[in-house]
């Protein structure tokens, strides 16, 4: 199974205008994805996808190769730059069964994780995967930041939601975690190739345009998504305080 790993980096961001080329303990946060990424041995290929000249040529000057790709400033969302990326990978003469989407303000993934994403896809019906951690705290339970998700018997996404879901009737909401599973949604996706390009090519649906979040266009559309679990709580930065909070758990891992 061939395994492409695309890194979506965007330079202009609201709340964190340049969040790829900021330091995280003395290194770029963009390339600290890439350089963990790359040396995963389920990876076949890891490719930075951006719209900026900083970004690509930053990359490409690390790699001393072409591992960044320039793409379209249009993309709605890092899966259609995935799309883009891939399709022309494949005009090229390129093959791969399987795409990784991996935010580039993920600097914590961990190959476990990606590996149990491309595992998934063993089973044939498997056409999206993605990952899920337990719950443990109110806090995190009521926080619309945080996508709840939840899965059939066969670790299959019903539904993903910034509510808490399921809702405990008749259960006082200070005890709702006392007894009862809940998960968050941890935000990286791996897709067959052909369900790549089909997602890409979808409209936005209403439950997507309710919750903004993306992967309700395609639960709506009919794919089956499969969500494995991970105790590996990932730090994503989306603010300069998410940075200094990543800050002091790359503090934390070096002590250890």
């Amino acid at each position: 199974m061939s395994v492409l790993a695309v890194i979506p980096a965007r330079y202009a961001s609201t709340r964190f205008p340049g969040k790829p080329l900021a330091l995280l303990g003395g290194r770029s946060i963009i390339s600290r994805v890439w350089e963990q990424v790359s040396e995963m041995a389920c990876v076949d290929e890891a490719i930075v996808a951006t719209d900026d000249e900083r970004i690509y040529s930053h990359i490409n000057e690390l790699a001393g190769r072409e591992a960044a790709m320039m793409t379209s400033s249009a993309h709605p969302s890092g899966t259609d730059r995935c799309g883009e990326v891939l399709r022309r990978l494949e005009g090229l003469g390129e093959h791969y069964d399987v795409v990784v989407n991996i935010q580039g303000d993920e600097p914590f993934v961990s190959r476990q994780q990606i590996e149990l994403l491309v595992e998934s896809f063993r089973d044939r019906f498997i056409e999206i995967a993605t990952l899920r951690t337990p719950i443990r705290s109110r806090e995190e339970l009521f926080s619309p930041n945080n996508v709840k998700v939840v899965c059939n018997k066969l670790g299959r996404a019903l539904y993903f939601s910034r509510q808490p879901i399921p809702y405990r009737r008749g259960v006082d909401e200070t005890a709702w975690l006392d007894g009862g599973e809940y998960y968050k949604h941890v935000g990286v996706y791996a897709f067959r190739s052909e369900a790549l390009k089909e997602v890409c090519r979808l409209e936005p649906s209403m439950l997507e345009q309710c919750e903004k979040l993306e992967q309700l266009r395609w639960l709506e559309a009919g794919f089956q998504i499969a969500v494995k679990s991970t105790d590996h709580a990932n730090i994503g930065i989306d603010t300069p305080e998410d940075l200094a909070e990543a800050e002091k758990a790359l503090n934390v891992q070096w002590k250890v």
